[in-house]
């Protein structure tokens, strides 16, 4: 049996054949209908001046992505020559593939436009410990380009305490938060915006906020209407069916899970997969293989079973 390691070695070597030394931006194919995978896993040489915020700008990446994938890689210091991972192989997140789905545990937010056979994929900032973005469902209610920024009270009176006062009104610019648009959400005081600081994108930075990458929100903002439905989710594991075998893809749970013991992240996994149409009992799961899945947490889709033929033709999701 092979080890994860074998396993993500060999997908990483017949994906890195066609990795084009820069990636496209994530538009991507929708699977076909019972499949849950896209993209693929793609190998860069770093140069000198690399950094995995520069590689994550110029491949809609996050930053603790770009990390997970590439664990005792520098990431401010990769080396030249280095070969680093792009982790732009995803499972789609579980539930309808309409409007927005923003999944907080792996930092990342998916558009599946309206009519069309494809899936838009953006990293996010998200809110911070103590300021954590909300779970639930919600809609566009207005998109606003080069916004001013209102800072709300409570965040004046933190920064004040800080040392680094605000004005009541920060105009459009260089440096204004919100960066180049805004999109407002109908959840009172929380916006999906651009920013003045492309690190925090991929981290846990904001005030509860979905900070991007400027160049993606004018994109997203450019095909997302008022009004599109916005579903915000909480999945550290994700399952997926390609080619009729199954797929695990595993993150690191938020702050109120960090302190979980392995035994409780497999409770959860088995959770997750009994929320599913699928009968896990069908499955011939590779145990070994889900437990250095979930140790790893590393975001890249694992194979971890071989399931029934019944199985190839209907989604688990």
């Amino acid at each position: 049996m092979l080890s994860r390691a074998s396993v993500v070695a060999r997908c990483v070597s017949l994906s890195a054949v066609l990795a084009s030394g820069s990636a496209l931006a994530l538009e991507l194919p929708l699977p076909p209908e019972g499949e849950d995978i896209v993209g693929q896993v793609q190998v860069v040489t770093a140069k000198y001046e690399d950094t995995f915020a520069d590689l994550g700008e110029a491949n809609d990446l996050g930053y603790l992505e770009m990390v997970a994938a590439n664990p005792g890689v520098d990431p401010w210091l990769p080396g030249e020559g280095a070969e680093i991972i792009l982790p732009t192989r995803f499972i789609l997140p579980p539930g309808p593939r309409e409007g927005i789905v923003i999944n907080l545990a792996e930092y990342r937010l998916y558009y599946f436009p309206e009519g069309q056979n494809v899936v838009h994929t953006f990293p996010l900032g998200i809110g911070r410990e103590g300021w954590g973005s909300p779970i639930g469902q919600t809609r566009v209610t207005a998109k606003t380009p080069n916004p001013a920024w209102y800072p709300p009270q409570s965040i004046r009176e933190e920064h004040a305490a800080e040392g680094d006062p605000l004005p009541r009104v920060v105009p459009p610019g260089p440096d204004n938060p919100l960066g180049p648009y805004k999109m407002s959400l109908a959840l009172p005081g929380y916006l999906i915006h651009g920013s003045n600081k492309k690190f925090g994108i991929g981290t846990r930075v904001s005030h509860g906020c979905f900070r991007m990458l400027n160049h993606n929100i004018l994109a997203l903002a450019d095909m997302v209407p008022v009004g599109t439905k916005v579903r915000i989710i909480d999945e550290p594991y994700k399952f997926g069916v390609s080619g009729g075998r199954v797929y695990l893809e595993a993150h690191a749970p938020l702050e109120s899970d960090q302190q979980l013991s392995l035994m409780d992240k497999h409770a959860t996994v088995i959770n997750t997969l009994l929320k599913r149409d699928e009968d896990p009992t069908t499955l011939h799961l590779d145990w070994e293989m889900i437990r250095d899945i979930i140790a790893a947490e590393d975001g890249l889709p694992v194979q971890i079973a071989e399931p029934q033929p019944a199985l190839a033709t209907s989604s688990i999701r």
